[in-house]
């Protein structure tokens, strides 16, 4: 048994149903699962005890939608200053020449940017799998690196030919795709509690595949139990699209197809129209907000809190990497803050509701209720966060959680997954950054200059 204790901590919030903070206290972590909160009762034996004196603890960042791979086409010129039909026409070429090495590098890169951002859990949406790549690459280099992860087997079936965006040498066979979800269902998939490694069905878009592969991917994740996400309402160019090719608007479209409920969450939700907000929020439906990447593109303002009170759970996404072009989850946090007071006016959300909605609400969009809070039997997902930094002088003083947003420090301190150190001192464990960035560049550099 191994035992880990964080002690006199300044702060520990916990995001539990109450909203506990503790001013000053003690986290006991025993084999990967948090055992006490405040003050743990003495013990003989503590394998590693660490001085969170000067830190504020919080739960680890949960990231509802991502595209790891897509660390390699960041700040491409030709998509700098595109919206979002024209920027994954200018991606499509070099994302075909994607490999099983380009996805392992990309993932390890993504998964290290998050965790020193304070993110313990990541979803990511990988939607293309030409020349070998595979959802094994992916999950192989999360182990390594140590995130919690929700892997989609993500899949484009209409390609160009058939009035779709994406070239016919990066689309699929439907048939295929549906046998290797199933494969990696079978293979990967852990529905217990404090797994870290879960996979997801997600389509990219209900325009890129077929509607009986919407439906089929439906048919096939409730079999087995599995979560289901697409993109869905994120520009108006997609809304008039759907009108023309289908006849409806997106929400209306993935209605039709069975694409509802609680086993389903959509990224952006930009656009949807008020009576698509009820209907969506009375299904249960979560949606992922990524602020930063609907700002890049100029695809609009998501209507967070108006999705969020009709029922529909809300958690943050970073989005791809060469949307947004950064994986930052605790910056994304103060980006959702900021974005929805653009709107609302300074009192639309507050510090400690974003955080709770970086959490918290994260883990809900993931069919979670085992992370996401600091609490006896959650795991032992914890990130650590130092007030006496520059980016936090003064702030901390005033409202040490709070700063955490307001003042945003560049990376935390500290992040524990499952009870694994992953980030000590503002370093990464165990990784070789400096190589894995060489690495990752010459894959970059070779994809863009083929």
């Amino acid at each position: 048994m191994s035992t880990t204790l964080f002690r006199n901590a300044d702060c520990i919030a916990t995001f539990d149903d109450v909203g506990t903070v503790h001013h000053g206290g003690d986290l006991l972590v025993r084999d990967g699962c948090i055992e006490a909160v405040g003050a743990p009762e003495p013990i003989e034996r503590v394998d590693e005890l660490v001085d969170a004196s000067g830190m504020i603890l919080i739960p680890g960042l949960v990231n509802t939608h991502h595209h790891f791979f897509q660390t390699l086409t960041r700040n491409l010129p030709a998509g700098q200053d595109a919206e979002l039909f024209n920027w994954l026409v200018a991606h499509y070429p070099i994302w075909a020449r994607l490999d099983p090495e380009a996805v392992f590098v990309s993932t390890q890169v993504a998964a290290a940017e998050l965790l020193l951002s304070g993110c313990t859990t990541a979803a990511d949406h990988t939607y293309v799998w030409p020349n070998g790549a595979r959802l094994d690459d992916q999950i192989a280099a999360v182990r390594e690196i140590g995130i919690r992860f929700h892997g989609s087997r993500g899949s484009m079936s209409v390609g160009q030919s058939a009035g779709g965006l994406p070239p016919e040498s990066m689309v699929e066979d439907e048939g295929a795709i549906l046998e290797d979800c199933q494969r990696v269902i079978e293979r990967f998939h852990d529905a217990g509690s404090h797994a870290m490694v879960r996979v997801v069905l997600a389509p990219c878009s209900p325009f890129s595949v077929s509607r009986e592969l919407m439906r089929e991917t439906a048919r096939l994740a409730r079999h087995y139990r599995v979560h289901m996400h697409t993109h869905l309402a994120e520009t108006r160019d997609e809304h008039d699209y759907c009108r023309d090719l289908f006849g409806c608007t997106p929400v209306e479209y993935a209605e039709e197809l069975g694409w509802t409920g609680r086993d389903v969450w959509f990224a952006h939700m930009v656009h949807p129209s008020a009576a698509e907000v009820t209907r969506l929020g009375g299904a249960g439906c979560g949606v992922a907000h990524c602020p930063s990447s609907n700002m890049r593109l100029g695809s609009g303002v998501a209507p967070i809190r108006h999705l969020h009170a009709a029922g529909m759970r809300v958690g943050l996404g970073v989005d791809g990497s060469a949307s947004n072009d950064s994986s930052n989850l605790l910056n994304e946090t103060r980006q959702m803050m900021l974005l929805q007071r653009v709107h609302g006016g300074a009192a639309a959300m507050s510090a400690t509701s974003a955080l709770w909605f970086a959490t918290r609400g994260g883990a809900s969009v993931l069919g979670r209720d085992d992370i996401g809070v600091l609490a006896p039997g959650k795991a032992a997902d914890v990130v650590g966060i130092r007030t006496d930094s520059l980016a936090m002088a003064g702030g901390a003083v005033h409202d040490p959680l709070a700063a955490l947003i307001f003042c945003m420090p560049p990376r935390v301190d500290l992040t524990m997954v499952g009870g694994r150190m992953r980030v000590r001192d503002g370093r990464l464990v165990d990784v070789d950054v400096e190589g894995l960035v060489t690495r990752h560049n010459r894959i970059a550099a070779r994809l863009t200059m083929q």
